[in-house]
């Protein structure tokens, strides 16, 4: 059977398919770590699988029951997962506008906007192969999430206690291996760094959950201190066209 592809310079639909579920099942199995994370915090298998199927975004889930585990109050804590999660607003306006959907299908589409759908649809060249992408990455990865989630919390439930079996650990070691091939430019790796020593430096003298709120202010001063460097670089001498105008009218 040969790929559907679209008409013009398109990707066969094979090929996104293959994409979508090589990201979709690659970060679906990180489901385990949060399921026995979530039940070393103290939550039950109840309220770890309701957190998956209703927030979906593992930054925050991962960043909501670190900071219970570490005995935060619960509205730091919920602060805290809700400002990782405020990223997905900005995909959700590019999706919005590069898939098109139907008003209807809007509201169920938007439970899936996170950073790999969007990775995967904004890698695409054309709107039907976006679209396909999207809905095999949200598809897969919701599905094998949600499983992997319970699997990982029941586990984590007859196993006892997680931190005698090192599985604690589990969660911000996975967090970390997904956030490190992200981080490819200078300002990127800057901000990331400024970041670590904040929540660290901040981790014995504030509440749990303050900390990562506080080191929200790297990408600004990381900002602030490149717009500055720029403003105090000279300017390079203008040459061609330009340069002649500028003699000859002098």
């Amino acid at each position: 059977m040969r790929d559907h592809a679209p008409a013009g310079p398109g990707k066969p639909d094979s090929a996104v398919v293959r994409d979508a579920l090589g990201v979709g099942v690659a970060v679906g199995l990180s489901g385990f770590a949060f399921g026995v994370t979530s039940a070393g915090a103290g939550l039950s298998l109840l309220q770890t699988c309701a957190l998956s199927l209703l927030v979906f975004t593992g930054a925050s889930q991962f960043a909501l029951v670190g900071a219970l585990a570490g005995g935060g109050n619960p509205f730091t804590a919920a602060a805290g997962a809700f400002f990782l999660g405020t990223r997905n607003a900005f995909y959700g306006l590019r999706l919005s506008q590069l898939l098109a959907l139907p008003r209807a299908a809007k509201p169920f589409a938007a439970q899936w906007v996170i950073d790999e759908t969007a990775a995967v649809a904004l890698a695409q060249p054309d709107r039907r192969s976006a679209r396909i992408g999207f809905t095999v990455t949200g598809l897969t990865l919701y599905l094998l999430w949600n499983l992997t989630t319970f699997l990982g919390a029941l586990g984590a439930e007859a196993l006892g206690d997680t931190a005698a079996w090192g599985l604690d650990a589990a969660g911000p070691a996975v967090f970390l291996a997904l956030l490190a091939p992200m981080l490819r430019t200078a300002t990127e790796r800057a901000t990331a760094g400024i970041a670590v020593v904040l929540g660290l430096g901040l981790l014995p003298v504030l509440p749990a959950g303050v900390p990562v709120l506080v080191s929200a202010l790297a990408a600004p001063a990381v900002l602030w201190l490149r717009g500055r460097r720029a403003r105090h670089e000279p300017t390079e001498p203008r040459t061609g066209k330009n340069s002649e105008n500028e003699e000859a009218s002098r």
